[in-house]
């Protein structure tokens, strides 16, 4: 497994937990909920092809 795949969802992470402090200091809770999602969703496309090879392999062990 590649390790920057980790290091770029620990810098995801580490922005978005900078946009919700600054949002919530400043008094907009509303948008740290919309910035929490949209830094979920970046995650999530960003494990999507692992998580594809893994079924590949799981597929090829398994003989489906």
């Amino acid at each position: 497994m590649d390790i920057e795949i980790i290091f770029r969802i620990a810098a995801v992470g580490l922005i978005v937990a900078v946009l919700n402090q600054v949002l919530s200091r400043s008094g907009k809770e509303e948008y740290t909920m919309l910035v929490t999602l949209a830094g979920l969703i970046a995650a999530l496309m960003l494990v999507i092809p692992y998580i594809s090879t893994l079924f590949g392999y799981v597929r090829s062990v398994f003989g489906l």
